[in-house]
């Protein structure tokens, strides 16, 4: 339980259940690590409402301390990331490593693992776990667990998935929940919620300057202080423009954010993603004809709140998966996480390492996977893949 309506939501929904309940709150992050102070320790308030919330419920509660697998397992690898130029997504690798991970580590390998997120399971015809997306397609946070392992997501139990948030809301009301009108929280899984991250990341990243360069001039129009203070497709807020420009990629090589004028510009759509270190749920089943030189037909996302788009999909003869969309993607990220579906079923995932024709900016007997049949134009596709 994170201290939230959804999480509360679900622990009644658990309760009104034959089940033997209890309650983990896990302290990711403290202030006080960076401080050295009492002040700013912004989980005490969230373990304050989930004991308010489990007491209401009969249901006992503990606090587990994950704060230094929270480091080592997501916070210094994406401080690699940024410094390098990409733009990592903890709140995916967080729910591998950390909740369906180090949490996983000290529950008893009988338990299940209830949470609060939007999405749902259900059990293949041979006995596997499915990760579906929510029923509410806004809420949906399949995206953000498309990483965990099967045994993970074996393990698993969302109560609210089959829920809009309007309905959760409603049902917190119902219960007399003390969370019921607490508001939306937005923010990195690790440091919650913090309005100004360029920030935050700068009391640990040592400043780099370099220019910032509008692509349909090539000249300098402005500096940025680290690659990291900027995202592809964001609004690079440089004043003195007669119109606003837009991130449209970052040159690692030479310390240089380029940008284009416009939010709909054409440098700021590409077609083909390149990821690496692809991870499927079903590791030893991956989809077949994957490997095939024309790839299968699937569905993606590359950020959370996003349609998925129809595409195509295969893995190079590097071990690298490509993925050309039937229609072109906005601000595709390096660093960022690619998610294929087949339908609302959700295959898994891997870390973009290019776009276009771009070089990547790193260089590191069950049920198989059903694809589905979306109409495509097979020589612009096979021209792509190429």
């Amino acid at each position: 339980m994170s201290g939230g309506v959804d999480s509360s939501v679900a622990a009644r929904l658990l309760a009104n259940q034959d089940y033997d309940l209890s309650a983990i709150f896990m302290r990711n992050w403290d202030t006080r690590d960076e401080s050295g102070s009492d002040k700013g320790c912004e989980w005490e308030k969230d373990w304050e409402d989930v004991q308010r919330v489990c007491k209401s419920l009969g249901i006992p509660c503990s606090m587990i301390d994950l704060s230094k697998e929270y480091w080592n397992r997501i916070f210094q690898p994406a401080l690699d990331v940024w410094e390098s130029g990409s733009t990592p997504n903890p709140d995916v690798w967080c729910n591998r490593e950390i909740k369906f991970g180090a949490l996983l580590e000290h529950l008893p390998g009988t338990s299940w693992f209830a949470t609060g997120h939007y999405a749902r399971k259900r059990w293949s015809s041979h006995g596997r776990p499915r990760l579906l997306s929510a029923k509410d397609t806004v809420k949906d946070q399949a995206y953000y667990l498309s990483s965990i392992s099967e045994q993970g997501l074996a393990r698993a139990l969302f109560p609210i998935g089959d829920y809009t948030k309007i309905e959760v809301r409603a049902l917190a009301r119902k219960y007399k929940l003390e969370t019921a009108e607490r508001p939306e929280s937005v923010g990195l899984c690790f440091v919650g919620e913090r309005s100004k991250f360029s920030q935050f990341l700068g009391s640990y990243l040592k400043p780099k300057p370099g220019p910032i360069v509008d692509t349909t001039t090539q000249k300098v129009i402005g500096r940025h202080n680290g690659l990291w203070t900027y995202t592809i497709g964001e609004n690079a807020k440089i004043s003195g423009q007669a119109m606003k420009t837009f991130v449209s990629y970052k040159d690692p090589l030479r310390n240089t954010v380029y940008v284009v004028p416009g939010s709909n510009h054409r440098d700021l759509f590409q077609n083909r993603v390149i990821c690496q270190n692809w991870k499927w749920i079903w590791e030893d089943s991956p989809p077949l004809g994957i490997s095939e030189p024309t790839g299968i037909r699937a569905a993606v996302k590359v950020r959370h709140r996003q349609e998925t788009e129809a595409c195509t999909a295969k893995i190079a003869d590097d071990g690298t998966l490509i993925i050309v969309t039937d229609e072109p993607l906005r601000g595709v990220s390096p660093g960022q996480v690619a998610a294929l579906w087949d339908g609302d079923w959700c295959l898994g995932c891997g870390v973009i390492i290019g776009s276009g024709n771009r070089a990547p900016q790193v260089q590191n007997g069950f049920e198989q996977p059903r694809i589905s049949k979306f109409p495509v134009n097979t020589k612009t596709r096979k021209q792509i893949l190429q």
